[in-house]
């Protein structure tokens, strides 16, 4: 389901940071970054980040990564995974109720 909402061409990119922790640097076009997702985002709270839709993986109440989109004519065309605590703390993020 997830590879319907990326463009065929999408291009996920992660920071140093989440790099150390095991992500590829970059990874290109929808099945892949669909198949990077499977199982993985799980924990990843929905949040606005920016103003925008993002996703922000917390633990110990600690901001730990945040997924930031780049949507274009209604598909998600770029990923940005950010780790680095500096860039993540000049990030306004605000969850929702729940």
């Amino acid at each position: 389901m997830l590879v319907r909402l990326l463009d065929p061409d999408v291009v996920l990119r992660a920071d140093a940071v989440v790099v150390e922790m095991g992500s590829p640097a970059e990874v290109r076009g929808a099945v892949d970054v669909a198949e990077m997702f499977s199982g993985r985002a799980r924990a990843a709270r929905p949040a606005v980040v920016d103003g925008l839709a993002g996703l922000v993986w917390v633990q110990g109440g600690v901001p730990r990564v945040v997924f930031t989109f780049v949507v274009v004519d209604g598909v998600v065309a770029g990923i940005d995974l950010v780790g680095d605590g500096g860039a993540i703390g000049a990030m306004e993020i605000e969850f929702g109720e729940g």
